[in-house]
């Protein structure tokens, strides 16, 4: 996950960079408030830091101009300013948090993942895809309960797939969640961390591909779907019907349940 922090001290923004890295966040950290507007325009983020007094233009007014043209991006404002009118003020803009200095730093992680959570609607730290399950907390993955040891590049990429699951993320998306936009390789070694990632989660899964691609448009999380003898893809429903036949637990064509189907 990628962090922007838009703070003017450059103890506090270095104190944040370390503390979210080594969290395993991406972390890009500017000093002037109309780079920061421009960064969080054209790149993505899934939230940003920001801070009120910056020495160009305040914290208020990014925050007014990046709603004005429609950039969703959480914010958790980190400032001085500990009055209750300058929260009132902050959250009025469309902040999302907001945090008084000095701050305690396990305080400032744990915000950020529940933010992101929430705008990803997520309500807690585990995700669940069929029998594949992520926690953002610990970073861990299992695979029918069991724990599946990947690499950071591995992870990360995980990660961003279920929290955005059943959505088609881009190879630029992975790029820029993997390496924040700075030094990119190029597309293909995307393709290279999926087919491994992939590799390692079917050894778990009795060989299903959890990973789909999305031909032209990148890659989608999601539960594999059933198919029939001609390789076509089936609802959940008929496939549970079509093994509960199979399992003796209808007794005719005409679907009337035997008597083990109300057995205790």
């Amino acid at each position: 996950m990628r962090v922007l922090v838009i703070e003017d001290d450059q103890a506090t923004a270095k104190t944040l960079q370390l503390s979210l890295k080594s969290e395993g966040f991406v972390c890009d950290t500017t000093a002037i408030g109309e780079d920061g507007l421009e960064i969080a325009r054209h790149y993505e983020y899934d939230l940003i830091i920001l801070d009120l007094m910056l020495p160009d233009i305040d914290g208020y007014e990014i925050l007014r101009r990046l709603r004005a043209v429609r950039v969703s991006t959480p914010v958790l404002i980190l400032s001085g300013l500990a009055d209750i009118d300058d929260k009132i003020k902050g959250l009025g803009f469309g902040a999302d948090d907001y945090i008084t200095k000095p701050f305690n730093k396990e305080e400032v992680v744990a915000r950020v993942r529940a933010i992101i959570r929430r705008s990803q609607g997520h309500s807690n730290s585990l995700i669940t895809v069929g029998d594949l399950r992520i926690d953002l907390n610990t970073k861990t993955v299992e695979a029918k309960g069991e724990p599946v040891r990947l690499t950071g590049r591995e992870y990360a990429i995980l990660e961003l797939l279920a929290i955005r699951k059943g959505a088609t993320l881009s190879k630029e998306i992975f790029l820029n969640h993997l390496y924040g936009g700075m030094e990119e390789p190029e597309f293909k070694i995307i393709d290279v961390f999926v087919c491994k990632l992939r590799k390692k989660l079917a050894d778990y899964l009795d060989g299903k591909n959890y990973i789909e691609t999305v031909w032209g448009r990148g890659y989608v999380l999601r539960e594999p779907r059933e198919e029939d003898e001609f390789g076509n893809p089936v609802s959940n429903a008929a496939s549970k019907a079509s093994k509960a036949k199979s399992d003796g637990d209808v007794s005719s064509d005409k679907g009337v349940p035997s008597p083990k189907a109300y057995a205790g």
